[in-house]
C-alpha cells in the first residue's frame, strides 16, 4: 500500500485536532513560510477558514511578503487579512516580536487560531527549556490545544510540509531570521540537532517530541492534585498544606500567587515560599516579582501586593 502524500497527512493532523475540539470560527496564522501554508491549504479543505498574516516590520520588504503570502492563500482558497504590528517591549526582538504576534492574532479573531509548529519546533523547544533549566513546564514543550491556539502538525516534520507545499503547487517563503545564527533556535536546528541525530542514529525530534507528550500527562496529573489541595486549603493554612509532598505544595503556590497577579515566578521564588511552610523557623517575607510579599501570619500563609495596591 503507497504511503499517504505529505498533502494527506497534513490534511489528516489537521482533522484529528479538529475532530476532538469544540472550536467554532477557525483562522490560521501564515507567515508564509511551508508550514502556516500547508496548515492553511489543509485546513480549508476541511472547513471554513481566515488566513491572519501578520506583518511586524521588521525586515525590509516585510509588506511585499505578507501580500505573497495572501495571494499563495488566494490560490487555495483561503480569504487573508494582513495584521500590521509593532514590535516594542522588553526581552530582545524575538521575544517582542512574538508577543505583538499573539496580541495581534487574539484580536483579530474570536475562535480558534491554528498555528504551524511542527515535530521539529517542538523538538527546539524542548531542549530550550531543558538547557535553560526552566523546569518541567517549559521540557513538556507546546500543547496541541490550548484555547484558543491549535497546533495540529506537532506529531509532523517539517520535511512533510515542505512536500505538501510542493505537490500544491505553492512556494514557500523562506525567513532570513531562520538562518541567522544569531538567534538560538536557529543554532538548535542547524547544529545541535542534527550532530544528536548523527551520535544518537536518528529519531531524536521524535524522541523529544514524545518525551514532552508524557511529561504533560505527568503534569497534568500533578496539577489536578494540587488543584484539589488547595480547593481544601482555600485559606492557605500551613496545616492543610504541610502534610503534602514539595513538589505538590509549589504547584499549590504557584496557582495561588498567580491568581494575586504576582509576575514571572521562577523556581527559586516558589522554594523560598514553601519554605514558609516546610521550613518554618520564624524568618521573615519572602520579596517576590512585581513588589509583592508573601509572608506567614497565625498559620497561614498571606501575599501582600505592593505599595499603593490593593489586595
Amino acid at each position: 500500500m503507497a504511503a499517504p502524500s505529505a498533502t494527506l497527512t497534513v490534511r489528516k493532523a489537521v482533522k484529528d485536532l479538529l475532530s476532538t475540539t469544540s472550536h467554532g470560527p477557525v483562522a490560521v496564522a501564515v507567515s508564509g513560510g511551508a508550514d502556516s501554508l500547508a496548515l492553511a491549504a489543509a485546513t480549508a479543505t476541511l472547513t471554513e477558514v481566515t488566513g491572519l498574516i501578520v506583518d511586524h516590520g521588521l525586515q525590509h520588504g516585510s509588506a511585499d511578503v505578507a501580500d505573497e503570502a495572501a495571494a499563495q492563500l488566494k490560490t487555495v482558497g483561503v480569504d487573508a487579512r494582513v495584521l500590521r504590528v509593532e514590535v516594542t517591549g522588553p526581552g530582545g526582538m524575538e521575544a517582542a516580536a512574538r508577543r505583538a504576534r499573539y496580541q495581534a492574532l487574539r484580536n483579530a479573531h474570536d475562535g480558534l487560531v491554528l498555528l504551524g509548529h511542527t515535530m521539529d519546533d517542538q523538538a527546539e523547544t524542548v531542549l530550550l527549556g531543558l538547557g535553560r533549566g526552566s523546569g518541567p513546564r517549559s521540557i513538556a514543550g507546546m500543547r496541541a490545544f490550548d484555547p484558543p491556539w491549535g497546533r495540529p502538525l506537532l506529531k509532523v516534520r517539517r520535511a512533510v510540509t515542505v512536500a505538501a507545499c510542493a505537490e500544491l503547487g505553492l512556494e514557500p517563503w523562506t525567513d532570513p531570521h531562520n538562518s541567522d545564527p544569531s538567534f538560538t533556535r536557529v543554532r538548535l536546528r542547524h547544529d545541535v540537532i542534527p550532530l544528536m541525530e548523527e551520535v544518537l542514529q536518528g529519531g531524536v525530534a521524535g524522541a523529544l517530541a514524545r518525551t514532552a507528550e508524557q511529561l504533560r500527562e505527568d503534569l497534568d496529573a500533578l496539577d489536578a492534585m494540587a488543584a484539589r489541595i488547595r480547593q481544601d486549603s482555600q485559606n492557605m493554612l500551613v496545616t492543610g498544606l504541610s502534610p503534602h509532598p514539595s513538589a505538590l505544595r509549589r504547584r499549590v503556590l504557584r496557582g495561588w500567587l498567580k491568581d494575586a497577579g504576582v509576575p514571572e515566578l521562577t523556581d527559586g521564588h516558589l522554594r523560598a515560599v514553601d519554605a514558609l511552610v516546610g521550613e518554618w523557623r520564624g524568618q521573615g517575607g519572602v520579596w517576590l516579582p512585581g513588589g509583592f510579599v508573601v509572608c506567614r501570619r497565625h498559620g497561614r500563609l498571606c501575599v501582600q501586593p505592593p505599595a499603593g495596591k490593593s489586595s
